[in-house]
């Protein structure tokens, strides 16, 4: 047993030193045909590192041959292959631009935006790159409306959408915590007023995020403050603002796991306005 392990492991790195060897043998080849079919032979077998690094010696090369469509798109999948987004989003970007009626141009339209997609980070985060990936699938979809990769396009836009709804909602909710706090309104303003605002303007630009029940809740509940703090002259005003904030919350989520809470500031405002 023990020594066929050790003949195993001499098998194994007498490929590999075959295999180095090969590769550097390619890598020195004059003839760049050869060194394009290696290449390609290096992306079936999944050997994209090798690949690329041929590919990148010779890709301005071949770009006035007819393999320099290929050798583009071919150069882009490894780089998407290897997880380099960065690069794969311009080489794909490069491809599709270069050639617009190609026949890779749609799968290059496509994975630039899945690199895009891959590269969006926590909420917590910069959005950038999210803004950008939106772009990207966006995009997509206007140039092929029927495609069949449309649902996992979509899929992946509402996944995006709610990652920024997501930011926008810990923003609303920070101004919401701050309350009465005043040291961060530089230019005046209000804490309370500030959470409606950021989450009233969420609600329009992603109505179908699944965080519409906390956002609705964090108006009512910011709507109640302002009331709560008001001055005498405009307590009314508020409260009257706050119960109709309440009828709009109760309409969409009647069964909310808010219901409770929601009920005793309907009941307080309530008592505070003039019937």
């Amino acid at each position: 047993m023990k020594n066929k392990r050790i003949f195993i492991t001499l098998c194994a790195v007498a490929f590999l030193l075959s295999s180095c060897s090969n590769y550097n043998n390619v890598l020195r080849a004059e003839d760049y045909d050869y060194r394009y079919e290696a290449a390609k032979e290096y992306y079936a077998a999944g050997e994209f590192t090798h690949c690329y690094q041929i590919l990148e010696d010779m890709i301005l090369l071949l770009k006035a041959t007819d393999k320099g469509e290929e050798s583009l798109y071919m150069l882009a999948m490894c780089y998407f292959n290897l997880r380099y987004y960065d690069s794969a989003s311009d080489y794909f970007e490069r491809y599709y631009k270069s050639y617009p009626k190609g026949t890779y141009t749609e799968l290059s339209r496509f994975y630039a935006g899945v690199a895009a997609y891959r590269q969006s980070p926590d909420s917590r985060l910069d959005q950038s790159s999210t803004y950008t990936a939106l772009n990207c699938l966006n995009e997509y979809l206007e140039y092929y409306p029927y495609s069949e990769r449309r649902e996992e396009v979509t899929d992946m836009i509402y996944q995006l959408q709610e990652r920024l709804a997501k930011k926008e909602y810990e923003s609303a909710k920070l101004y919401y915590n701050l309350g009465n706090y005043t040291g961060n309104c530089i230019f005046g303003g209000n804490n309370y007023d500030a959470c409606i605002i950021t989450a009233e303007n969420t609600l329009k630009l992603y109505p179908y995020t699944n965080l519409r029940e906390e956002l609705m809740m964090l108006v009512l509940k910011s709507r109640y403050k302002l009331a709560l703090n008001s001055v005498e002259r405009r307590a009314e005003e508020r409260y009257r603002a706050t119960i109709d904030e309440y009828y709009g919350f109760k309409n969409e989520f009647p069964e909310s796991k808010y219901k409770k809470e929601a009920d005793k500031i309907f009941k307080f405002c309530s008592s505070k306005v003039k019937m």
